[in-house]
């Protein structure tokens, strides 16, 4: 049984730890003939990679991704491909003093009590550097679907860190890849970061949420009930390290909302039915209506922090834990790259599975 797995064509499996020799994918069911090389994955690497600014975490990694299978004269070749990227700054020694305590907020207890062991040294599986693997193999689904769907877009951003909002009145596409948190709203960016150096200097960490979008996306990719477009988004970024929450469109809203204000109005355009609003977030019945696919999903504050926290040893005795070594104030700006990431890798495994059945790769039903 492998749990370390996810997607039914589209299959994507990453491997090592967050202080081991390596991490990294393999990626199976990519289509043949896929324009792709190492820098076409490198690209989305470094919008991921560690030790860029002040506002992330100075683990100085390249995450130089290497392809050692599965692409020949710069072209998939429909068999599995294997991607590799190696760890080179690890510091083992800052976790030598929690080896026997256990992290409040992290995964180290619960692993013990599953496996009877942990990896200590970063949280070893359970560490969010676990999610450079995803950005790759999310590399290799964005080169098939730039072939397959070429005006499709995928675009994350953050929504909220801690008590910073985006005011979406002031919401700027353009903004997004010029600032430091993927802000869609570049004269908010330097509040922001002064906000986050004060709760770093504090010793403190923040939660952030995270919205992508998947613009150009045809209608009719999904299945009812148990294979539902929104289902497969959902679980993809619930299985994000950090991540406790997620919505489709407007989600929780939804709760506060009236049938009429919920329900979007259908009209007919030029080129077919037409929304007047977006609430369901462009899935109806787990089915992409044609309109903006929006997710959202929260991260919570990092856990590693210097403010020390209660917690218990191996042996059951009360202890109080400092996490040392390098760690980001805030994982949701790292966490922009790894949701456009899992998106992709979704939507191409949706898309196979819809030509798999209907043998298209649209909509198959005409309206109009």
């Amino acid at each position: 049984m492998s749990l370390n797995t996810f997607g039914h064509l589209f299959r994507v499996t990453t491997w090592g730890e967050s202080h081991g020799p390596a991490l990294g994918a393999t990626v199976d069911g990519c289509p043949p003939n896929v324009a792709i090389n190492t820098a076409m994955l490198q690209h989305w690497l470094d919008k991921r990679r560690p030790g860029q600014n002040p506002n992330m975490t100075q683990r100085n990694e390249p995450d130089a991704v290497q392809i050692l299978s599965g692409v020949f004269e710069g072209r998939t070749t429909g068999t599995s491909i294997q991607l590799m990227i190696e760890n080179t700054d690890q510091r083992s020694r800052d976790y030598g003093d929690i080896a026997n305590t256990f992290r409040p907020g992290h995964a180290d207890i619960t692993y013990h009590q599953k496996y009877g062991l942990r990896d200590y040294r970063g949280g070893g599986r359970s560490s969010a550097r676990e999610t450079a693997a995803r950005v790759a193999a999310g590399g290799v689904a964005r080169a098939a679907l730039a072939q397959l769907l070429p005006d499709l877009q995928i675009k994350g951003y953050m929504t909220r860190m801690g008590s910073m909002a985006l005011d979406r009145s002031r919401f700027d596409w353009d903004a997004i890849d010029g600032n430091d948190f993927w802000l869609p709203d570049a004269d908010a960016a330097p509040e922001w970061e002064a906000y986050l150096k004060k709760l770093r200097k504090e010793k403190n960490s923040v939660g952030a949420v995270i919205e992508v979008v998947a613009r150009g996306l045809p209608a009719g990719l999904g299945a009812p009930i148990y294979g539902k477009l929104d289902t497969e988004l959902a679980a993809a970024m619930m299985s994000i390290n950090a991540v406790k929450g997620v919505e489709i469109g407007e989600g929780m809203g939804a709760a506060e909302l009236v049938g009429t204000e919920n329900a979007d109005e259908i009209f007919m355009g030029p080129n077919g039915p037409e929304y007047g609003t977006n609430h369901a977030g462009g899935i109806l019945g787990g089915i992409s209506t044609g309109q903006d696919v929006v997710v959202r999903f929260a991260v919570k504050p990092t856990s590693s922090i210097l403010t020390p926290r209660k917690s218990i040893a191996m042996d059951g005795t009360p202890i109080e834990v400092v996490t040392k070594g390098r760690h980001d104030p805030c994982v949701g700006v790292r966490a922009v790259p790894v949701g456009e990431a899992m998106m992709a890798c979704v939507l191409l495994d949706q898309l196979m599975l819809h030509r798999a059945q209907t043998g298209a790769l649209g909509p198959v039903g005409h309206i109009g």
